[in-house]
């Protein structure tokens, strides 16, 4: 399983550390963090043949502004145990890019891509509801940024197998 998922600068990292003591009680923390923009159901043997897809589907996009806009949560997430906690994302160039992704490629998952798709940095899961309001009840300051960079992650190397380089419009 591969994602292709946009990584996130440091004033959000920075964001999410500092809400770090507010995930008190929630049993699992993501210590990795970006927003995934499409899942593949390829395996490691697909490599070769799913980039060279991949570079002919992003050829050309062009550099996209996200912006994290809140603290938002999944009471009852698709998979796995709930709630999940996260950062949300708007970014029309991103939703653009994911739904051009689903017409070349497919869903992988119905429940979490095409119409369902919604952009976010999971922060934490599995935590109690005061925990979760707690963290929905925090202000934060919007952080946007300029999408320049795309990476491939392998799921069964948990690394990044190719960077993805956007020229700026």
């Amino acid at each position: 399983m591969y994602s292709l998922n946009v990584p996130i600068p440091g004033a959000v990292e920075r964001l999410a550390n500092d809400l770090h003591p507010k995930l008190t009680g929630f049993d699992r923390l993501r210590d990795r963090h970006a927003v995934v923009c499409k899942r593949f159901a390829a395996d490691e043997d697909d490599y070769h043949r799913l980039r060279e897809r991949l570079r002919t589907a992003l050829s050309p996009t062009p550099a996209f502004e996200a912006t994290v806009t809140g603290v938002d949560a999944f009471e009852t997430p698709t998979h796995g145990p709930g709630p999940v906690v996260y950062l949300a994302v708007e970014s029309p160039g991103l939703r653009d890019l994911h739904r051009r992704l689903v017409e070349t490629f497919g869903v992988v998952h119905d429940d979490l891509e095409g119409a369902a798709y919604v952009p976010h940095v999971t922060l934490a899961r599995d935590g109690p509801p005061e925990a979760v309001d707690r963290l929905l009840a925090t202000d934060i300051e919007p952080v946007s940024w300029t999408v320049s960079e795309l990476h491939l992650w392998s799921r069964a190397r948990r690394e990044t197998a190719w960077r993805v380089s956007l020229p700026r419009p």
